[in-house]
């Protein structure tokens, strides 16, 4: 059984510089749509970068991830790669049914 028995000496400091980071971010999203200065697809697609770059931060200081093992580093991207791909498998199939005029 593999144990992590290092210290993590950080300090407060170092969550609040993270969570200045996720409300820059936030400002970011919440201007970007209200100026609506992209087409509806690239607007998403700036969205989802945007929430992915703040989801890995969370993940990452918050669940305290950024010490885990590289084997869970791994798990977990993968399960979120996964998750993603399904994603897209059905947005498609959304997109079907509104070109079908399915209401």
């Amino acid at each position: 059984m593999h144990t992590v028995d290092t210290h993590h000496d950080e300090g407060k400091g170092q969550y609040f510089w993270v969570w200045g980071a996720l409300l820059v971010l936030t400002a970011a999203e919440v201007g970007l749509a209200y100026n609506q200065v992209f087409q509806p697809v690239q607007m998403l697609e700036a969205l989802m970068i945007l929430s992915v770059i703040k989801s890995a931060l969370i993940i990452g200081w918050f669940m305290h991830l950024k010490y885990e093992i590289a084997a869970m580093k791994w798990v977990m991207m993968t399960a979120v790669t996964i998750c993603l791909c399904l994603m897209c498998v059905f947005f498609a199939d959304a997109f079907r049914i509104v070109h079908l005029g399915v209401k």
